[in-house]
């Protein structure tokens, strides 16, 4: 796949985060889909997904940084939100905060197969 198809693809699949859409979450993600290498499956990731909105409402991906090397995307994403209670086991309170997400996806058949994430906590921990 090319950059350009991968980014395309990426890019839809930040968009289906943002709309919260759900269903369409296995156009873009492979039924057998790792996290940190542990193997949760589309349906352990949607759940992962789901949980991270209930406690973040407003929570929206944004790329700041982005660089395709197919089969994988590294992506820094930059969230400023403001998460209900706690996050990260940090007492946040409903306050805002601004932190990054640093995310490599390996894609396989179209699909992100392999995810490794990494949160910024320490800039959450510096604004509270």
């Amino acid at each position: 796949m090319s950059e350009w198809g991968l980014s395309t693809i990426f890019r839809n699949y930040l968009d289906c985060l943002n709309k919260r859409d759900w269903t369409s979450l296995g156009k873009f993600v492979d039924d057998n889909v790792s996290h940190n290498g542990r193997l949760i499956g589309l349906l352990g990731y949607c759940e992962m997904l789901e949980k991270d909105v209930r406690k973040i409402p407003d929570l929206r991906f944004d790329i700041e940084l982005l660089v395709i090397e197919p089969p994988v995307v590294a992506c820094r994403l930059r969230f400023d939100c403001t998460p209900k209670l706690t996050f990260l086991g940090l007492n946040i309170g409903g306050k805002r905060v601004v932190f990054t997400e640093n995310v490599f996806y390996e894609f396989r058949g179209g699909k992100i197969a392999k995810v490794w994430s990494v949160i910024d906590k320490s800039a959450i921990e510096a604004q509270l």
